[in-house]
């Protein structure tokens, strides 16, 4: 009696997608095609996360065409990370990964991953070679991956990675991974040794990008708080620094007064360091503020995304 087909899972988190998804869509039956020829089955997992425009008609428009296609629709949206983790709950594959819905990373890299899964390897990233992103995209982009391999993950991809391919054993850690987390830091932090493959990142040439500011802002936040002690340890360091030329400068003030060294005028001087060190607490009570609210945010048991639909 032969053992059942083992199949990949591909979840893919859609926003505002509609003009990309036939051209989507057509690229996947053709990794369906090479999987096939490996003895592996693929399974579709589409998120619509609250998308405005056609996307929910063209992923239906999929279903039609392919029946096995798993169609899940949020109530509104709720940020990639948790889209994509509500499309973890549906998957059924021996192995299972995330792919953007813009075409911008090559469907085509899923079946190199997935020849590295079948040699053994239970984790495998697609690490960014090159890319084509607007210039501050990618100074943004080279910052922050340098913040990551410097302070949170040693080792970690200096170019990052939004394509990896995890073995089933990975799935229940994701699955039950905490809010405002970071999912391809997480991947890597629970260290299955990753196999890296190199690939172009293309340019976009649907629609325009919903990846705003503010939401890099709190991906950057997400990640260094959730992963690293780092930002509270340099305050405490900045903190003692801060006492120590405080207590220098005093001495200096009672030495100076004992000799009548003491000038009349010291406002300038007291009031640049009260508005030094008001900005310095600031600063660290905000840190603090970002460390608690994911605390509260955890507890407080509000679901991560609400389904309306779910068309299986």
């Amino acid at each position: 009696m032969q053992d059942a087909q083992r199949s990949i899972s591909v979840v893919i988190p859609v926003y505002y997608n509609a003009g990309s998804l036939p051209g989507l869509f057509s690229e996947l039956l053709k990794v369906e095609a090479q999987l096939a020829s490996r003895g592996l089955g693929l399974e579709l997992i589409f998120v619509n996360d609250g998308s405005g425009d056609g996307s929910l008609a063209e992923l239906l428009a999929i279903k039609r065409a392919r029946p096995a296609t798993k169609v899940i629709s949020l109530s509104r949206n709720f940020g990639a990370v948790s889209a994509s983790k509500r499309g973890f709950s549906f998957v059924t594959g021996d192995a299972f990964m995330i792919i953007a819905a813009d075409l911008q990373d090559p469907p085509e890299q899923i079946v190199l991953m997935a020849d590295q899964w079948l040699a053994g390897n239970k984790f495998v990233v697609s690490a960014r070679a090159t890319r084509k992103d607007p210039p501050m995209t990618m100074l943004w982009a080279w910052i922050y991956y340098r913040i990551v391999e410097w302070f949170v993950l040693p080792g970690y991809p200096s170019n990052g990675f939004d394509l990896m391919l995890m073995d089933r054993t990975m799935l229940p850690y994701m699955v039950n991974s905490t809010k405002n987390t970071n999912p391809n830091v997480y991947a890597y932090w629970l260290g299955f040794t990753a196999k890296v493959l190199p690939y172009h990142r293309q340019e976009r040439q649907h629609g325009k990008s919903r990846w705003t500011f503010r939401k890099k802002i709190k991906f950057f936040l997400d990640t260094i708080c959730g992963f690293t002690v780092v930002p509270i340890r340099f305050m405490s360091l900045l903190g003692i620094l801060a006492a120590v030329l405080s207590v220098i400068y005093g001495i200096n003030i009672a030495v100076a007064a004992l000799q009548g060294r003491v000038p009349v005028q010291g406002f300038a001087t007291l009031a640049a360091l009260i508005s030094f060190f008001s900005g310095l607490i600031l600063v660290m009570l905000g840190t603090l503020g970002e460390y608690l609210w994911r605390v509260f945010d955890a507890v407080g048991n509000k679901p991560e995304s609400v389904i309306d639909e779910a068309y299986l």
